[in-house]
């Protein structure tokens, strides 16, 4: 795997995000948007993985499973994995870049597939949340395998920002049972 991915800069480094996204007065909490990110039932179907979330950036891996093939003569994964995993992991850079407890919800995510992904081979994936305004965050992201140089697919998308949508204190309210709120 190449350590530089044109998306997301070098991951050893934040000043590529300089520009990106203003500071906030209330950052968001990165370990817990991770673990309510991976609890979420489609994530957990497909096996997603957050390898890393930073502010603005993030990547994700999903395993090769022969349950996730779309066609059984090729062992091909089923194209709806990879938008899964794009759209999730745009999701998280967007939380990854706006204030605690704001919600969101995809309004656009245009996706092209550049070709099939490998059979038993791993699908990752790197995003960007690289403009933020009072009302949307516009992300870009790539799904790959051995190498970010030859992507699977592309996206680009735009998440509406405080409106009725997805938070991640929702979420781990939901997947929690009963009685286990989060408290205050």
């Amino acid at each position: 795997m190449d350590a530089v991915c044109p998306i997301v800069g070098d991951p050893s480094t934040t000043s590529v995000w300089s520009f990106a996204v203003s500071p906030l007065k209330q950052p968001p909490d990165i370990p817990r948007i991770v673990e309510v990110f991976e609890r979420i039932p489609h994530c957990r179907a497909l096996g997603m993985k957050v390898v890393e979330l930073r502010y603005g950036q993030g990547f994700m891996t999903v395993p090769y499973d022969p349950a996730l093939v779309g066609n059984p003569t090729t062992g091909v994964v089923h194209g709806g994995v990879i938008t899964a995993l794009l759209d999730t992991l745009c999701g998280l850079v967007v939380m990854a870049s706006i204030p605690q407890r704001t919600a969101l919800a995809t309004l656009d995510l245009r996706i092209d597939y550049l070709h099939p992904a490998t059979p038993h081979v791993a699908i990752m994936g790197s995003a960007e949340c690289y403009k933020v305004t009072d009302s949307i965050a516009f992300v870009r992201g790539l799904a790959y395998q051995e190498t970010f140089r030859d992507p699977v697919a592309t996206c680009a998308g735009t998440f509406m920002l405080g409106a009725t949508g997805f938070t991640a204190e929702a979420a781990q309210v939901r997947a929690e049972p009963a009685g286990e709120g989060m408290g205050p």
